[in-house]
């Protein structure tokens, strides 16, 4: 009798087990955690979500004003899509940061061919400008606009000094008064250049001038070396007449015609004198 039972019961606990591991209950269980995961993400983005709307709304608006001045004011040189001709390089890729900064500074449009873009009166208004900056940038991706962060002056700039002298005083002068190049270019003077023109063009390299990206100079020494140059314009010359700040050279001319040619003028004048 017991052996009899025995295969009864085991049966039963058989039955009772796959019961408990119904193969649609793991289903069940996923379906209901991936709907309850998905509610409380929808409730906590909701506002988030209708915010960057409205921003893409407006970043699509700045676009297609952008691609009306660029095709008005641009194309004869960029082509109709930036895509470069004979007389202007490519717009694809240079991100709107090389936009702000040409656009920005009266470089672009060029009011007549030369070793290079000189700087002028803006021929745009700034909110003209960050249009064609955002239709530029729409093309591909490229530098932006750099945050108020890195541009406002406030970074160390003792730091920024010695990252100016070792990657910049060569051509802009260790004061930024600017220097002569070859060929009828130049670097040109900083005094007088905002912050975020600054960054752009280190990060772009317009002209002449090298690009350094975030792995050569990082956004924080940017920052130091626009502190620095903010620092020394607000700063007069601890050595008073500063000449122009073109360095040795300016003030060994100096010297030169003024120092010796007073000594030999007056050497003239005893001699004069005595005879």
């Amino acid at each position: 009798m017991a052996k009899l039972n025995q295969p009864k019961a085991a049966s039963e606990r058989s039955s009772r087990k796959r019961g408990r591991r119904h193969p649609f209950a793991t289903f069940a269980l996923i379906a209901i955690g991936l709907g309850l995961t998905g509610g409380v993400y929808a409730a906590a983005t909701a506002v988030p979500a209708a915010a960057s709307a409205e921003t893409t709304a407006s970043s699509q608006a700045d676009v297609d004003a952008g691609q009306k001045l660029f095709q008005a004011n641009c194309a004869t040189c960029h082509g109709l899509s930036a895509e470069g001709t004979d007389s202007a390089p490519s717009l694809i890729g240079v991100g709107a940061a090389a936009v702000d900064f040409q656009v920005g500074t009266g470089r672009m449009p060029m009011a007549m061919d030369g070793p290079q873009a000189q700087e002028k009166t803006p021929q745009f208004t700034d909110k003209e400008t960050k249009q064609l900056a955002a239709y530029v940038a729409s093309l591909a991706p490229g530098p932006s606009i750099p945050a108020s962060e890195y541009t406002d002056g406030k970074g160390d700039a003792a730091e920024g000094a010695e990252l100016f002298r070792i990657n910049c005083a060569m051509c802009h002068n260790v004061a930024g008064a600017g220097g002569a190049l070859t060929e009828g270019k130049y670097a040109p003077a900083l005094k007088g250049v905002t912050g975020t023109h600054i960054y752009e063009a280190m990060v772009t390299g317009p002209q002449n001038m090298p690009v350094f990206n975030d792995q050569n100079i990082t956004p924080q020494q940017k920052a130091d070396i626009i502190t620095y140059l903010d620092y020394i314009q607000k700063n007069p010359s601890p050595g008073g007449f500063a000449l122009g700040d073109l360095g040795p050279v300016a003030e060994g001319l100096f010297l030169w015609i003024f120092g010796l040619g007073s000594i030999v003028a007056l050497a003239v004048w005893i001699t004069a004198k005595a005879n």
